[in-house]
């Protein structure tokens, strides 16, 4: 059979490569004043509103955040605090990768032009990639883009950047809702699922499933 070798894999960065530890920091800033119960629904609420936030015209990923933890604080009847909510962007660049993301992405970047597509910043990114221990050939942010994932306009930068098609690329992501759905509908036929457990999964969408990024080389032939 034989094995697609994309012209780049392109990636979905937080969740898929870094580990994005949202939930994380909300528990160390609200875990004190909410009892669990209703700490997993701030969590679920903060996550949905994140999305919620940048389904329309572009702004600054603070704002993104600032806007989603009042959102959260609001529906959970916690005080909105400006500066709790800044740490959570204070927060991204620290975080590093999932500890199977090294050894898999070095394999894969030995033969593929390897490029993140982002929900970030530029200001934020680097300092993620930098973390991650394989060279990419291009980082492309929504603040570059004028877009947030799942808009098309952000994937359509991406093409554009890269002068090549949707069915020239291999995009590997964690989530449906943020990368999958659209790669889907903007015909990137061939799609990597890295099932980190934050989603369920859709077989409608039509991906290779991997556990984590040490099964990528395989999806590739190598």
């Amino acid at each position: 059979m034989t094995v697609f070798r994309p012209k780049y894999i392109t990636f979905d960065c937080y969740g898929t490569l870094t580990n994005f530890q949202m939930a994380e920091k909300a528990r160390e800033i609200y875990g004190a004043r909410l009892e669990e119960p209703r700490m997993q629904g701030f969590i679920r609420n903060f996550a949905a509103y994140r999305l919620d936030e940048i389904l329309g015209d572009w702004k600054p990923y603070d704002q993104v955040l600032r806007n989603a933890v009042e959102r959260a604080c609001k529906r959970n009847q916690v005080p909105f605090v400006e500066e709790e909510a800044a740490q959570f962007y204070r927060a991204v660049p620290t975080w590093g990768p999932h500890a199977d993301v090294p050894e898999g992405l070095a394999r894969v970047a030995r033969e593929f032009p390897l490029v993140i597509l982002s929900n970030a910043m530029d200001e934020q990114i680097m300092s993620n990639v930098e973390k991650l221990g394989a060279p990419f050939h291009k980082v492309l942010t929504a603040q570059q883009a004028n877009a947030y994932k799942p808009r098309f306009q952000a994937f359509e930068y991406m093409f554009d950047t890269l002068g090549c098609a949707p069915e020239d690329i291999l995009h590997v992501s964690s989530s449906f809702r943020y990368d999958l759905m659209s790669a889907h509908d903007l015909g990137i036929t061939n799609k990597v699922w890295v099932n980190r457990r934050h989603e369920p999964e859709n077989p409608y969408y039509g991906y290779t499933e991997i556990r984590d990024i040490r099964g990528l080389p395989g999806v590739v032939g190598l």
